[in-house]
């Protein structure tokens, strides 16, 4: 992955890949949906009440808005894999501010940047949600691609 080398240069190829989702605390889903959905027009493209959140799709790209009731506003950063990107995190300066966790479609951890900004870094590990016609999360589809990008 991303650890630097001697003359503290990245080895590899950069370690944030893109913004999965920017995070927006809504009180509710249903009033965060009526606004953002109902009255903005982003479509819906899965609802999970069991954590509190939906996505919506941005028409020029594949980053989502993801409302959420317990979590703070927040970019959502893709990496190939959280537990590695935290160990880089605190190898070049970073810190950790939550420690890696499991999330339904993989894993997920809060770090701090030598500046003290913080950032939330997800990986794909284990798939992407499923959902039925309404949008309600069914499952998680396996990953068929050692890629979280595609």
């Amino acid at each position: 992955m991303n650890s630097p080398d001697s003359s503290g240069e990245p080895s590899t190829e950069p370690l944030l890949r893109k913004v999965d989702a920017v995070m927006v605390r809504v009180p509710d889903l249903e009033s965060g949906l009526g606004f953002y959905r109902d009255k903005l027009g982003h479509q819906l493209l899965w609802r999970s009440d069991e954590i509190g959140q939906a996505g919506l799709a941005l028409p020029d790209a594949d980053t989502e808005i993801v409302l959420a009731t317990e979590l703070d506003y927040a970019p959502s950063w893709l990496v190939e894999d959280a537990d590695e990107a935290a160990r880089v995190f605190v190898e070049t300066g970073g810190r950790i501010i939550t420690e890696p966790f499991d999330i339904p479609v993989g894993r997920c951890v809060v770090v701090a940047d030598a500046f003290g900004n913080n950032l939330v870094l997800l990986d794909l590990s284990k798939g992407l949600y499923e959902t039925d016609g309404n949008g309600s999360v069914t499952g998680v589809e396996k990953r068929t691609t050692e890629n979280p990008l595609e």
